[in-house]
């Protein structure tokens, strides 16, 4: 028998799950237990294949658009994202029982959206292209209301109707650098551009990336647990690239790991996206245990203790 390598892993502290996903999560497995299969829910739940598996075998049924579904009494849930007020609407038409798994933090952004449009302003979002919560933000108002900046680029190159009457919010998700970076542009051409109130990249996104970027500095390599579709997750292993981490990346499920990727890492850093459950993140550590001879810390560098209310048509 072969004596195995020693290896140290750090865990991130805070990884994984943030309220808005286990709300959203929550809404499905209730209306699971309260009305029964089918539940037909609007889009993935979260960006998460583990979780959204689990809930269709629970009997979860995840459509794209509301047309995909047959005239029915069974609930019919809106995903974390957001939805355009299209979906809604086109729902109440139909006289389908929706309930509305929207993180409130996007419904704060959605909110403040149509504040500075009923206040006359033009609405620039920071964010990505083809998104969900992208896609369900701009559809909150009129086409054309709401211009897409995604990168800094585009901030210098806006040409705004008027420089006075201008507002930006952002996608809840995004990188908290590339975000100040483009917001920083903005302001220098439009110094009267309105501000949200409150950052609008949420908690959890702000909490993850800095726990990665005191850890990635110090390890050989950073593992992100999380989706390619999970926008949280994908900025989480810039962040450790950015903050000098020699090799960081993606995994999915220990059956993802490519050992040789690991050849002569000697510390390890271990993070999860917002949608990506500890399971997953146990799963991967264990799988490293069966290679190596393993010893786990956690760097915590922010406690979370925040939790969404469910919709009240779920509550005991």
């Amino acid at each position: 028998m072969t004596e195995k390598r020693p290896l140290e892993i750090i865990l991130c502290a805070p990884r994984g799950f943030c309220a808005g996903v286990d709300r959203a999560i929550q809404i499905v497995e209730l209306a699971l237990q309260k009305y029964g299969a089918p539940v037909y829910v609007r889009h993935e739940i979260v960006h998460n294949k583990y979780v959204v598996d689990g809930l269709r075998e629970k009997g979860a049924v995840f459509v794209e658009e509301l047309d995909e579904i047959p005239d029915t009494d069974a609930p019919v849930i809106f995903s974390a994202h957001g939805v355009p007020k299209s979906v809604p609407a086109n729902a109440q038409e139909r006289k389908m029982f929706y309930l509305d798994a929207t993180c409130p933090l996007v419904s704060k952004v959605h909110v403040e959206a149509q504040r500075h449009y009923d206040e006359g302003k033009e609405i620039v979002l920071i964010g990505h292209a083809g998104h969900p919560e992208v896609i369900g933000t701009m559809g909150q108002l009129p086409e054309g209301a709401i211009t897409l900046i995604e990168t800094v680029e585009d901030a210098e190159k806006f040409e705004p109707k008027s420089a006075n009457d201008l507002a930006f919010v952002t996608q809840t998700t995004l990188s908290v650098d590339d975000t100040a970076a483009i917001v920083a542009a903005l302001q220098k051409r439009f110094p009267s551009i309105s501000a949200p109130h409150k950052e609008d990249i949420c908690y959890a996104t702000t909490n993850r990336q800095e726990a990665v970027k005191q850890v990635a500095p110090h390890v050989d390599a950073m593992v992100v647990v999380g989706a390619p579709n999970s926008s949280n997750s994908m900025r989480l292993v810039e962040v450790a690239d950015r903050a000098g981490c020699p090799k960081s990346g993606l995994i999915q499920r220990a059956s993802d790991i490519v050992w040789a990727d690991f050849e002569g890492v000697n510390k390890l850093g271990i993070s999860a996206g917002a949608s990506a459950p500890e399971e997953l993140v146990n799963e991967i550590i264990e799988k490293f245990a069966e290679h190596y001879d393993i010893t786990v810390s956690t760097e915590v560098t922010a406690e979370e203790n925040i939790a969404f209310n469910v919709p009240r048509e779920l509550r005991a």
